[in-house]
């Protein structure tokens, strides 16, 4: 369909603002993108969109579909607290929800945000030295500044690792993490 909508999802094309749309539309071809160079880890990441405005509502993906099937339509729109702000037929993953909602809450100018499980990236975090500064240097094809986030390997609480985020996020762009110790 020209509009990029699939059967059984209703377009939401003319439904919606033009910004949101554009936002809708550029965020499902980012996930066709990610899903094409497989860059995604069935539903372990999410992409997220900041819808332009002052209501803070951003898109996600809705749960349990894979990358490729997502189209400007069938993404979900969310407030910072997880509640859809527009009827969807479709649930969101409240584990990537917190991730992003953090991010998005701290950050007005985090305009989109990515959560990726790269093969290299995966590679890299189980060595045992972990990420190498030469990898910050040249393995950053998006950020120019990122923040590598070093955990123990031993587990620590889920909401630890968020402030550990949030806080570096506030002098960087981005973020690596690194299993390393």
């Amino acid at each position: 369909m020209a509009d990029g909508s699939v059967a059984g999802v209703v377009s939401l094309q003319g439904k919606v603002s033009a910004e949101e749309w554009q936002a809708r539309v550029d965020l499902a071809a980012l996930y066709r993108l990610v899903a094409m160079y497989g860059w995604d880890d069935l539903i372990y990441t999410h992409i997220s969109a900041r819808i332009p405005g002052p209501e803070h509502h951003f898109l996600i993906n809705p749960y349990g579909m894979m990358f490729e099937e997502i189209t400007a339509s069938s993404l979900v729109k969310v407030d910072l607290e997880g509640r859809k702000a527009m009827d969807s037929p479709h649930e969101i993953n409240p584990a990537g929800f917190v991730i992003h909602s953090a991010i998005h809450a701290a950050r007005d100018d985090a305009a989109c945000v990515l959560h990726l499980h790269t093969l290299d990236g995966v590679a890299l975090s189980a060595q045992a030295d972990g990420v190498l500064p030469v990898v910050l240097r040249h393995g950053t094809e998006f950020v120019q500044d990122p923040l590598l986030l070093r955990a123990p390997r031993a587990p620590i609480p889920a909401i630890n690792r968020l402030h550990m985020l949030l806080f570096g996020l506030h002098t960087h762009e981005g973020s690596l993490h690194d299993r390393g110790e």
